[in-house]
């Protein structure tokens, strides 16, 4: 199974983003989205091959935010693109085997994502967030239960990670929705102490990732 929660990385550099990283994952972070918009092809290789070292080191998993050649590249387990990136298709033509995760914000969206065969779903956001330029209707709580509800009835069984401005305290109700995980950044870039939040979602219970 996919584990419960993805950090996302963030930064005014990838200096930053690197030091963030490696913060989260010494932490306990299981899972990591490298997300680095608005930067060349070079750089972001340059930064993925010593997030894929960070992360190798410890044993967690690596996504590359879209540039699937990128993550094939450093040997990224995880791709995830948005709507306005490259097409879920030519990613798993690309890496067939890679876990390939799509971002969702209404249930047409998820019913495209469920068509196109990804992985997993960052559906969002849950509430405002300064991490993303253009910001989808935020849905909070209610929103996801709506949606999850729909995508219950039409049987669509994708994992699906809350992502947007989540808290420490928005954990328990979140997972309590039905979602399968939750994505967060600022939470742990900037928390003094992230294995609190991480121990959140680390219960008993907890399957980590196998495939």
């Amino acid at each position: 199974m996919l584990p419960k929660l993805i950090y996302i990385t963030q930064g005014a550099t990838p200096g930053d983003h690197l030091r963030h990283l490696e913060k989260a994952v010494v932490a306990g972070v299981p899972f990591v989205q490298l997300r680095l918009k608005d930067y060349s092809p070079p750089v972001v290789l340059d930064t993925a091959q010593q997030a894929a070292k960070i992360c190798q080191q410890h044993g967690v998993m690596l996504a590359i935010n879209d540039f699937p050649e990128i993550a094939m590249a450093v040997g990224a387990e995880a791709v995830h693109v948005g709507l306005e990136d490259q097409s879920v298709k030519s990613v798993r033509e690309l890496l067939p085997t890679a876990i390939i995760g799509g971002t969702a914000n209404t249930i047409e969206h998820i019913r495209q994502r469920a068509s196109e065969g990804v992985d997993y779903i960052g559906l969002g956001p849950f509430r405002l967030t300064s991490t993303k330029k253009k910001l989808s209707p935020v849905l909070g709580l209610e929103g996801y239960k709506h949606l999850l509800s729909i995508m219950q009835q039409e049987g669509i069984t994708l994992p699906v990670y809350g992502i947007g401005g989540i808290e420490a305290a928005d954990i328990k109700p979140l997972l309590e929705a039905g979602l399968h995980g939750v994505a967060i950044s600022g939470a742990i870039t900037h928390s003094a102490d992230p294995q609190t939040i991480i121990h959140l979602i680390k219960t008993p219970n907890h399957v980590e990732h196998s495939r």
